[in-house]
């Protein structure tokens, strides 16, 4: 069982003659509105922020925190995919192309640690994927922490254009609260079409607010 991420990887990689080493994760592939986010963070091997973790087993006071700090100390580029690039290309493809644009947000990657199971197609440098990176990477981890305070940030901007749907605490993801005010105020511009309980509510009941 891993307990915390650690520089393994990003050590690896550096014997093996990699100098630039970003990591990358993406935060918003499950929520029904709101962009997807994503985030590449080369570290400082130097200046790494303590307490980096899974963005997920963080509380939001410390991943704000957190993220203030990795903005301090580490080359940081965060990069989106929006609602309709979603409902265009499927919500991996989306995923993925955050990604591409977050880690061409870096000049010189050498080689980039990707969260999860599948290397983005249009990468422009070598790349490995690792399962529950954020759990295991520093670089990663650190990713998935600037990504979602980001996109947090973004849903309580947003919630405060379209009161009601909760987006300040439920970041745009299907709760009850939200599946009632879909259903009771109606589909914004800033909710994914191809999702399907968005797609039910939208061409069941022609419920589209402006």
């Amino acid at each position: 069982m891993v307990d915390a991420p650690d520089f393994h990887f990003e050590d690896a990689a550096r014997q093996a003659g990699a100098r630039r080493i970003a990591g990358v994760d993406e935060v918003g592939r499950g929520p029904l509105a709101g962009p997807v986010t994503a985030a590449a963070v080369i570290l400082d091997p130097d200046r790494i922020p303590n307490g980096l973790q899974d963005s997920k087993k963080l509380t939001a006071r410390r991943r704000v925190q957190l993220a203030a700090e990795i903005h301090a100390n580490a080359e940081v580029s965060i990069a989106h995919c929006t609602v309709e690039e979603i409902d265009k290309l499927n919500i991996l493809r989306a995923a993925h192309l955050a990604m591409e644009r977050a880690l061409a947000g870096l000049s010189g990657v050498d080689h980039a640690l990707i969260d999860g199971n599948m290397i983005p197609r249009e990468l422009t440098c070598p790349a490995e994927c690792i399962i529950k990176g954020d759990a295991r990477s520093l670089s990663i981890s650190a990713a998935s922490i600037v990504a979602k305070v980001c996109r947090d940030a973004i849903m309580v901007d947003l919630a405060q254009q379209h009161p009601g749907y909760g987006w300040e605490t439920n970041a745009g993801y299907g709760s009850k609260s939200h599946m009632e005010a879909l259903r009771n105020i109606g589909v914004t511009p800033h909710h994914r079409r191809s999702f399907k309980p968005v797609h039910n509510i939208l061409y069941q009941d022609k419920n589209v607010t402006p």
